[in-house]
């Protein structure tokens, strides 16, 4: 159930598309220091993530994942595992949860995990990949709200502002028109907000906050912007 202290237990991060684990090492070291708990994050290589456009290479990564959960959670002394999932990968990780099959496999992770943290994710989309679609058709918003915490984390960047990159000073207006239909709107410099918090979520808005460290300086993954969402988690 959503509630008990859940700041000690272990914490599985799943990263996003093209981005290495050597990006999300300040993350996991910030939440070791902060918290003593056991952080894992989830192997992922560029290889990995280019097959994912097909079913096998998702479910050889939630394979992965999974071993890494139940690793983890064996030693929990909640008894439960925290995961976080950053851009495509916080999409990943929503039919892990839930107890039908996806692609084959039936992960029933909620039995494993009560909470699931997004960052930058692209939930909601009027144009997805066919495989991100199939996961908001199937299992919309929260659909085990009653046993995993769904938090989902939205970032706000001025794309002419010092934070942001020149490669998103280009490209946010072309990639929130791709995700969402409407160029004016705000986000990331990838992600659209609107795209971000998951329906049914609880939802955090971070102001100046790039969705990774191609498109600004101080990303979500940044110790600079680390606390200003983990603080809003609660017990």
């Amino acid at each position: 159930m959503p509630g008990a202290s859940r700041l000690s237990q272990p914490v599985v991060i799943f990263g996003g598309f093209l981005i290495t684990e050597e990006a999300y090492r300040p993350l996991a070291g910030w939440i070791q220091q902060a918290t003593g708990a056991p952080v894992r994050i989830v192997p992922v290589s560029k290889l990995d993530w280019l097959a994912t456009s097909w079913g096998f290479g998702w479910t050889r990564l939630l394979d992965r994942l999974d071993a890494s959960v139940r690793e983890l959670q064996s030693n929990s002394p909640t008894g439960r595992v925290t995961l976080i999932g950053h851009s495509s990968g916080g999409v990943m990780l929503r039919p892990y949860l839930v107890d039908q099959t996806f692609l084959g496999r039936c992960f029933d992770g909620a039995t494993r995990c009560n909470r699931l943290i997004t960052l930058g994710s692209p939930h909601q989309a009027v144009r997805a990949t066919p495989l991100r679609a199939r996961v908001d058709r199937a299992f919309p918003g929260c659909p085990v709200a009653d046993r995993v915490d769904y938090v989902a984390v939205a970032g706000r960047l001025d794309p002419l502002g010092s934070n942001a990159s020149t490669f998103s000073a280009r490209s946010a207006r072309r990639s929130y028109r791709q995700i969402m239909g409407d160029a004016d709107l705000e986000g990331d410099g990838l992600v659209p907000i609107q795209s971000a918090l998951l329906r049914g979520a609880r939802w955090i808005e971070l102001p100046d906050t790039a969705h990774g460290g191609l498109f600004g300086q101080s990303w979500y993954g940044s110790p600079d912007r680390i606390d200003a969402w983990w603080s809003q988690l609660g017990d």
